[in-house]
């Protein structure tokens, strides 16, 4: 390279050019929303060309003289963390006198993370208070959650009856692993044994051993996502990204449906938060132990949590070979070149988690193989059948869809944009993050893992699905997403803060206080225990009348195993239930057929209210799932017998007379 070329790339403002390619994209992207239906193919070129077209404006019209943006009066200021305890209050009694999170509970709790949200923005740094804006943050996060645990009779969600009543329930009888020796969670039990432990610490049930362990850390687990951000910004945007954080829709999902995702979630946490602490203040020896303890953990915990740790550190290990470009060193003309750490190499501790994540997969019963090689045999059947661009392998709860038949409604059209609001926010925050760090003087190991993670993981969430390609199960990535993602947003707002007019800043920061906390608790992610809209996903909680009837099907017929069954005495019933009844071990249970307007044609029914007045799936023709309302004389045929009767469920069979 010639010396005025290096010159030249030495002196470029990298950040510039980014912006605009990214402009340029945006630009080439638009088009697609003519060809595609998809939500994010819609609105992320959108997004992303606000973003580069804001910070553009904030580079050529920033001011030396630090600007400072609106504060709230010192008497409003006093009484809003009075107003925010007033309306946790009112929160509690709205799901004790509603029996559920109710539309009105998760408008009240919008409300109050918005209050938040103005006491940490619109507010001086000398007279943020820390302590208290954290406090209040725990709580409406533990609020959010625990409403939702102790309004619904049993679990929330589909894979949690089997890792409670099954997996766990099992380790808690024999008191000995060798109970799931057969299953894939045998090499990763620490969840379990989490259960199992405190159930039997505290002689409590496995669900209230569930609840007082992994329930009460997640709303807590926030306040590392405030330590990682603290280490970047100073304590008010470290609070913003905290609230940003525990207002997730999806980090909400895995605070309600508490799974091994949820453990390896908060592991990842506290991984990240030594990673960049690391790359910060430099190596340690107690910084390295907590993070190869951590990695052990998760990989002892969750595959998919174990795999999106990889991802991360592969993140940061291309930070590193990038901060060792010359382009990237540290000038002596730099204000800070002194205080510039050593990039830190962790190419070790990639090197033993992949290693050790491969001979615990390649030793873990799945499927009558190795969970390693049913992983490579599922990702190389969806290459060859399902891959295409813009193959979206499927309806996902981004979509949006109104029920078969009918006619989609304003409602049906707005959803999908309320569902995807709030991770749009971010995804505007993010471009302008990562527009921030990409800048010579700015470069730093830990926030080019911040922006190497996010992409890498954006791939696998947005980009590898839209070929077909869901073996990575996107949907458990967006709560370790957002980590990342909440991280470059306060990084990208504090930019503007300092640079932008501050007629923009206020318009930004009021759309993210007034839209994200509400659009993300109404989203369907946030609401699976309850959800909002109609089309927006099947409620995945159930009333005890619904349990009552899993518990009784499952002793008259004696709980029968689906080896021991004729393909004729399956149950069929709508997903989700069906789930429920075979992860319960009640009866095996599949998802009921129908045929346009014609009823169910199984001899083995299960009809609830709930497939007549909210969201049900059912199995089409076609082999798709259908959203359907249905009546009982669909599903329970007039000639069939009741077997079993409650004021919610009824179970029905063919008689033997009819049979032919």
């Amino acid at each position: 390279m010639s010396s005025a070329l290096r010159h030249r790339v030495a002196t470029a403002r990298f950040d510039i050019v980014a912006a605009a390619v990214g402009l340029l994209i945006a630009l080439a992207l638009f088009p697609l929303r003519f060809f595609a239906s998809q939500i994010y193919i819609r609105t992320i070129p959108i997004v992303l060309g606000s973003s580069c077209i804001i910070y553009l404006l904030a580079t050529y019209r920033s001011s030396p003289r630090i600007q400072e943006l609106p504060t709230l009066s010192k008497g409003f200021r006093r009484a809003l963390p009075s107003l925010v305890f007033l309306c946790l209050a009112v929160l509690v009694a709205l799901a004790v006198q509603d029996g559920q999170r109710s539309p009105r509970f998760l408008v009240v709790a919008g409300l109050t993370g918005t209050l938040i949200f103005l006491q940490i923005a619109f507010v001086r740094s000398e007279g943020f208070n820390r302590t208290r804006v954290l406090v209040q943050i725990v709580a409406l996060a533990a609020v959010v959650r625990f409403a939702a645990l102790y309004t619904t009779p049993g679990l929330i969600g589909i894979d949690i009856w089997t890792h409670i009543t099954g997996l766990a329930g099992d380790v808690f009888a024999a008191e000995s692993l060798e109970a799931i020796s057969d299953n894939k969670h045998y090499t990763s039990p620490l969840y379990h044994l989490l259960v199992v432990a405190t159930a039997l610490l505290g002689d409590v049930s496995l669900r209230l051993g569930l609840y007082l362990s992994l329930g009460v850390v997640m709303p807590v687990s926030v306040l590392l996502v405030f330590a990682s951000a603290n280490l970047l910004v100073d304590e008010r945007w470290a609070a913003f990204a905290a609230m940003l954080y525990s207002v997730g829709d999806y980090v909400i999902e895995w605070g309600i449906h508490l799974i091994p995702t949820s453990m390896g979630l908060v592991l990842f946490l506290g991984l990240c938060y030594w990673l960049v602490r690391t790359m910060r203040t430099g190596q340690d020896r107690v910084a390295l132990s907590f993070m190869f303890v951590l990695s052990v953990a998760i990989i002892l915990t969750h595959q998919v949590s174990s795999f999106i740790t990889l991802v991360m550190l592969g993140g940061a290990f291309l930070a590193y070979l990038f901060m060792g470009l010359d382009v990237f060193r540290p000038s002596i003309l730099d204000p800070d070149v002194f205080r510039i750490n050593q990039p830190v190499n962790i190419a070790g501790l990639i090197a033993f988690d992949l290693g050790f994540s491969t001979f615990l997969w390649s030793m873990t019963p799945y499927k009558g193989e190795t969970f390693l090689l049913t992983l490579l045999s599922y990702l190389r059947q969806t290459l060859i059948s399902s891959a295409g661009v813009l193959n979206l392998a499927g309806p996902s709860s981004a979509d949006g869809a109104a029920p078969e038949g009918a006619d989609p409604t304003l409602i049906d059209v707005l959803v999908p944009y309320i569902d995807t609001l709030g991770f749009l926010l971010l995804l505007f925050g993010t471009f302008l993050g990562c527009l921030y760090v990409v800048n010579r003087t700015r470069a730093r190991q830990s926030t080019f893992t911040l922006l190497f993670s996010a992409a890498i993981m954006l791939v696998f969430v947005l980009g590898l699905p839209m070929f077909g390609i869901r073996s990575f199960i996107p949907q458990r990535w967006f709560a370790f997403l957002y980590l990342p993602l909440v991280l470059l947003t306060v990084i990208g707002l504090r930019h503007l803060e300092l640079s932008l007019n501050r007629r923009i800043v206020v318009v930004v920061l009021l759309l993210f206080a007034a839209a994200f906390p509400t659009v993300m608790m109404v989203s369907a992610n946030g609401t699976v225990d309850n959800p909002v809209f109609e089309g927006q996903g099947a409620q995945l909680a159930y009333n005890q009348q619904e349990l009552a009837a899993v518990d009784t099907i499952g002793r008259i017929t004696g709980s029968p195993d689906s080896a021991n069954i004729l393909p004729e005495q399956l149950l069929y019933t709508d997903h989700p239930y069906q789930t429920v009844l075979n992860r319960n071990g009640a009866y095996p249970s599949r998802t009921a057929g129908i045929n346009g307007t014609d009823p169910v044609d199984h001899e083995m029914v299960v009809y609830r209210q709930e497939q007549a007045r909210d969201t049900t799936f059912f199995e089409s023709s076609q082999g798709f799932g259908v959203s359907r309302d249905v009546n009982e004389s669909a599903v329970c045929r007039p000639e069939m017998a009741v077997v079993y009767t409650n004021d919610e469920v009824r179970m029905c069979t063919q008689p033997p007379a009819a049979t032919t």
